[in-house]
């Protein structure tokens, strides 16, 4: 005859559970960024794969290979692309033809001048390679760790659209919350992600083609690096695209172009910025909106977990536990109201 009655037992199994599952996150802990592309993807592919399969009876199988290829071309090689492009482009840059040399020694002759900062292009370039090294850890990185992550994000995401109810209703199954309050849950992570993804995506594209046009309406080399650079940098509400128009109006200053540099500055803070306040407000209006606070706070969450990815995941990540803290007090208001009826109390 067992020592413990049954809620020794239930406890015991409820610790054990815990516990194992700690172990189970920390050994998986390499692989969360392919769970969490998973989960992000699905979310935005999951209205076309109810769609094809429910509406147009299309092979589940069929429309999950699709949508992955779909993502694959459109979103992850393209991102790949851009990124490997960008290291290769900053490795090699001493070996360009881009006059570094002269650009640097007129720029630290301007800012000695009237800044009084000598040595500005040094210290500039040392916080630029930490910030790129932080940025593309996993493309500087063994090209392994990137297939297995592809590999396993695709792997989960296949079965996700494949077995979609069952998957859907395994999560509402055991959401620790009522059926309500998950469905909520659900609208508002996938607003969230909406909002995160593809609408900071469109933003970043517009601002990136924009300021690689101006770059080159203005005679600055290498426009399209600069445009994709600037592409990145667009997820940063702060800083944004618009700010490299600063370093680049400071080159054209130092090298006697002072009507370009000028015109460079205005065209980027003012045109290009205005862009982007009007399309955060189109996208917030018909996406979600998405505080600039959790945009950049989520940032510097996410590049040193994620890399490049925690420019994406990072924003996703801190919406995703927002969302829950709202759930969470919902639940725990609903439990008050319900205790005091209970008691009698008005």
């Amino acid at each position: 005859m067992s020592i413990f009655n049954y809620k020794q037992r239930n406890n015991i199994i409820l610790v054990t559970i815990i516990v194992l599952g700690c172990f189970l996150l920390y050994a998986l802990s390499g692989l969360f960024s392919s769970i969490l592309g998973a989960i992000v993807l699905f979310t935005i592919f999951r209205p076309v794969n109810i769609y094809l399969v429910e509406k147009k009876g299309w092979n589940k199988s069929l429309v999950a290979v699709m949508i992955i290829l779909t993502s694959l071309i459109v979103i992850v090689i393209p991102f790949l692309t851009l990124s490997i492009m960008i290291i290769d482009k900053i490795s090699g840059i001493n070996r360009s033809t881009l006059p570094i040399q002269l650009w640097t020694a007129k720029i630290d002759a301007f800012a000695g001048k009237n800044l009084h900062q000598p040595h500005l292009v040094e210290v500039t370039m040392q916080k630029l390679g930490g910030l790129v090294t932080d940025l593309f850890p996993s493309i500087l990185g063994s090209a392994a760790n990137i297939i297995l992550t592809l590999l396993v994000l695709y792997f989960l995401l296949y079965f996700m659209l494949v077995q979609i109810n069952s998957f859907e209703t395994g999560l509402l199954k055991y959401a620790p919350f009522r059926e309500q309050h998950a469905l909520k849950f659900a609208v508002a992570l996938q607003n969230s992600t909406y909002s995160n993804v593809l609408g900071q995506g469109i933003i970043a594209v517009t601002q990136g083609t924009l300021l690689a046009m101006g770059f080159y309406a203005f005679g600055i080399p290498d426009p399209i690096f600069w445009g994709v650079i600037g592409s990145f940098i667009s997820f940063l509400p702060v800083v944004g695209a618009p700010t490299l128009c600063i370093p680049a109006s400071i080159i054209l200053f130092a090298t006697d172009h002072t009507v370009k540099g000028i015109l460079l500055l205005a065209y980027g803070l003012v045109f290009i910025g205005n862009v982007d306040n009007v399309l955060r407000m189109i996208i917030n209006k018909r996406i979600g909106n998405t505080h600039p606070i959790i945009t950049v706070i989520g940032v510097f969450i996410g590049i040193p977990l994620f890399g490049i990815l925690g420019l994406v995941f990072g924003p996703v990540l801190l919406s995703y536990f927002l969302i829950l803290l709202e759930i969470y007090e919902t639940n725990r208001l609903a439990a008050d109201r319900l205790e005091r009826i209970r008691n009698g109390d008005s």
